[in-house]
């Protein structure tokens, strides 16, 4: 029994796998894959299809894209009384708190250690 079951397993799984563990039509016949060209001429006449279908597919974005472009408006030069009244410092109502003069002390170092004196 311990020799049998594993060798009975093996011939089962490792017998006829062609037809037992296959997907009918899972691999793509030679005439529906990609053919690579290896030839001058070959090389060639795809990088010319290549180059016209780049070519035609930025024709048309290009199309819809002036299709879908928006329209040019007028933009008012002006700018808005917001925007003036900000730029307007001397206003009345624009006004900068007072901040009193700090004495300047050139004796006394201002660096990194100068909480140390």
């Amino acid at each position: 029994m311990y020799i049998m079951f594993p060798i009975g397993w093996m011939y089962y799984f490792g017998t006829n796998l062609d037809e037992r563990f296959s997907i009918p039509d899972f691999w793509p016949k030679e005439n529906e894959t990609h053919h690579i060209p290896f030839e001058k001429d070959e090389i060639q006449s795809e990088l010319a299809r290549l180059r016209a279908r780049r070519l035609a597919a930025r024709q048309a974005r290009l199309e819809l894209d002036a299709k879908n472009a928006p329209q040019e408006q007028h933009i008012d030069p002006t700018p808005s009384p917001i925007l003036e009244s900000l730029r307007n410092t001397d206003s009345p109502s624009f006004q900068q708190p007072h901040q009193p003069e700090q004495p300047t002390n050139t004796s006394q170092s201002q660096g990194w250690f100068s909480w140390l004196k």
